[in-house]
C-alpha cells in the first residue's frame, strides 16, 4: 500500500491546490499543517482515486487549462521547426512559394502532355499500305500490267499475174480503197483491168508537167499532161496535180465515175472502162480482165 502523496503525484504537480479531493475540509479552512501520519485509504477516497485514474482532465480544471497551454506551446513549437528546416532546406522560399512553385510546375507538365496528345491526334502517322495477299489462282505474270502490243505489220502480198512488188503494191491500194467506198468486187475488177492498160500498175509522172515530178512517183512518160495509176489529166477537170499523183485518190476518182454510168455491172469490162477514161484504143482493156481477176482474188485472199 502506497501512501496518498505518492498516488497524486502521478497526475499533479505536486502543489496542494490540485488535491482538494485528497485534503479533509478541516484542513483546508483552518490552514492546519498537513498531516504527518499516514492514513488508512477509504472507499470514498479510494473511489475518488479512480475516478481520477479514468477520467483524470474533467476533474481536474487546472490541469485541463495547463494541458491545453502546454499543447499549444507544442504545436507552436512545431510549426516554427517546420519553418527552421524549409529555411535550411529551400533558402528563402517559405513552404507556400514551394507547394505553389511545385502546383505550377505539375500544371506545365499536365498541359505540356495534352499538347502531344492533341498534336498526336491530329497528325497521325500514315499507316502502313496493307500487304496484298498473293491469289495463288492468279499467275505472277497476269498481275503485271501487259505492254501494249505493237501494231501488226500490214501483210505483205506476193506478187502474181506476172507482177513485181511495186505492182502489186499499187494493185493493193486500188482493191482496199474500192472496199472502203463499198464498191462491189466487180468494180474492183475494171479498176485493176484499166490500171494495167494505162499505166501498167505504175504511178507515172508526166515530162510534160514538171509539177508532178515534184511528188513520189515510180516513171515518167509523155502523154501530155496525163499522170498517176489511170494517166488522169489535171486539164480535163480530174483534179489537182498533187491529188492525182496518189494512187488513193486517183481510184477514187474512177470508181466515182464508173458507178455514175447507168448498168455499168452488167456491161463489158472494156465497155465500162470505155465509157470512164474516152481512150483512143477502146478495146484494149479486155485483154487485162483475167489478170486483174487473179490479181483481186490474191489480195482479197
Amino acid at each position: 500500500m502506497r501512501d496518498d502523496d505518492s498516488l497524486d503525484d502521478q497526475y499533479g504537480l505536486g502543489d496542494s491546490a490540485d488535491r482538494s479531493d485528497d485534503i479533509p475540509s478541516t484542513e483546508r479552512l483552518t490552514g492546519l499543517p498537513e498531516r504527518t501520519a499516514p492514513r488508512l485509504f477509504s472507499l470514498g477516497s479510494l473511489r475518488t482515486r479512480f475516478g481520477a485514474l479514468i477520467n483524470p482532465v474533467p476533474a481536474r480544471p487546472g490541469r485541463t487549462r495547463m494541458a491545453v497551454t502546454a499543447g499549444a506551446l507544442c504545436c507552436l513549437g512545431l510549426v516554427g521547426f517546420a519553418q527552421v528546416g524549409a529555411g535550411a532546406v529551400g533558402g528563402s522560399e517559405t513552404p507556400a512559394k514551394a507547394e505553389v512553385a511545385q502546383s505550377a510546375e505539375v500544371a506545365q507538365r499536365a498541359t505540356a502532355d495534352a499538347a502531344s496528345r492533341g498534336e498526336a491526334r491530329q497528325s497521325p502517322a500514315p499507316a502502313a499500305p496493307a500487304a496484298q495477299t498473293a491469289d495463288p489462282d492468279v499467275s505472277p505474270s497476269a498481275t503485271k500490267t501487259e505492254k501494249p502490243k505493237p501494231k501488226p505489220t500490214p501483210k505483205r502480198i506476193v506478187p502474181v499475174a506476172g507482177l513485181d512488188q511495186a505492182q502489186m503494191d499499187n494493185a493493193k491500194k486500188i482493191v482496199q480503197t474500192g472496199q472502203a467506198m463499198g464498191v462491189p468486187r466487180r468494180g474492183l475488177v475494171i479498176a485493176v483491168a484499166t490500171a494495167m492498160q494505162e499505166s501498167n500498175l505504175y504511178n507515172y509522172a508526166s515530162g510534160v508537167l514538171p509539177e508532178s515530178q515534184n511528188y513520189p512517183h515510180q516513171a515518167i512518160g509523155w502523154d501530155h499532161d496525163s499522170v498517176g495509176l489511170f494517166q488522169q489529166r489535171p486539164s480535163s477537170g480530174w483534179g489537182a496535180v498533187g491529188d492525182l499523183m496518189q494512187p488513193e485518190y486517183a481510184t477514187r476518182q474512177f470508181l466515182t465515175a464508173l458507178e455514175e454510168i447507168p448498168g455499168w455491172q452488167n456491161l463489158p469490162l472494156t465497155v465500162a472502162a470505155q465509157s470512164v477514161q474516152v481512150s483512143a484504143l477502146p478495146d484494149a482493156y479486155a485483154q487485162h480482165e483475167g489478170r486483174a481477176n487473179q490479181v483481186v482474188n490474191a489480195i482479197l485472199g
